[in-house]
């Protein structure tokens, strides 16, 4: 049987893997896939997301008391569940490595938003994605590490999308304001789908957005709390808690810049996972 001594140094091993492949704060790190860098600058291939564009309009709300866009999972018809299936098929066929810069990441932000909505259908009615636990693995839960997709011959995974592609090949700390996870402390789901000529403008606005909406940033008692995201992916956000402060002035309102500076600047982290619907 063995001592302690040897099962103390096998966690530290363990312990230490698990830091070094998620991060200081249990989220997982930006680690690129070189695959995903080929593309082509000169190609005019424009993705067909209208399949993904009928189920946004029809099943996104945008006017929610809240402020934050739901999504009717519970309505959904068996048409429209088949709907975008098809569109999920459909975009495994795609040859990504042939698109343009901007239709890629079109691309992929669309195709993690719709797997997102697929996995809660397929295990609805579920209070919180964390509660799907698909993933491999004894430490993983949820769905995020399971290989649900094949693109090019590659098995995918939604958080391959986002933290071996997304983040670390365009360094675009706005793309956590549009892939959604399909709970309330998330960024909106947007109403339309991101396109190569869309990209930038609703990139913005799904920043202005979040960062004035309370679950992005509030003051409580003079106190900043911000969304658990700006801590988890401090590194994107400029590697402190003075990085944080200077990126959510770039989209701040009048009001709440006045709020900020006058407010303490030791920052507090909050997240509701429960799903947005």
């Amino acid at each position: 049987m063995p001592n302690a001594k040897a099962l103390t140094l096998a966690f530290f091993f363990i312990f230490s893997g698990l830091v070094a492949a998620t991060g200081a704060y249990g989220a997982p790190a930006a680690d690129l896939w070189p695959r995903w860098q080929t593309h082509d600058p000169d190609s005019s291939l424009i993705i067909d997301h209208a399949d993904w564009s009928l189920i946004l309009q029809h099943y996104v709300i945008t006017d929610h008391p809240s402020g934050i866009n739901r999504f009717r999972y519970s309505s959904v018809s068996l048409k429209d569940r088949q709907v975008l299936k098809d569109y999920l098929k459909k975009m495994q066929t795609v040859a990504v490595s042939t698109l343009s810069r901007n239709e890629q990441q079109a691309y992929w932000i669309n195709l993690y938003n719709a797997l997102t909505v697929d996995i809660i259908l397929d295990h609805y009615p579920v209070k919180s994605i964390r509660d799907i636990d698909i993933s491999p693995g004894f430490f993983s839960n949820g769905p995020w590490d399971a290989k649900l997709l094949t693109i090019e011959g590659q098995k995918v995974s939604l958080n391959d999308i986002e933290h071996r592609i997304l983040r670390p090949i365009w360094q675009d700390n706005r793309v956590h304001y549009a892939v959604n996870c399909a709970s309330l402390g998330c960024p909106n789901l947007q109403p339309q789908p991101f396109t190569s000529l869309n990209l930038d403008l609703l990139l913005e606005k799904a920043a202005r957005d979040f960062v004035n909406h309370s679950r992005g940033v509030s003051f409580p008692r003079s106190r900043i709390k911000v969304s658990s995201i700006y801590i988890w992916f401090r590194e994107d956000f400029g590697g402190s808690e003075e990085g944080i402060i200077q990126h959510l002035k770039k989209y701040l309102s009048p009001e709440k810049s006045e709020e900020l500076a006058i407010a303490q600047k030791n920052i507090g982290h909050h997240y509701n996972w429960d799903l947005n619907e």
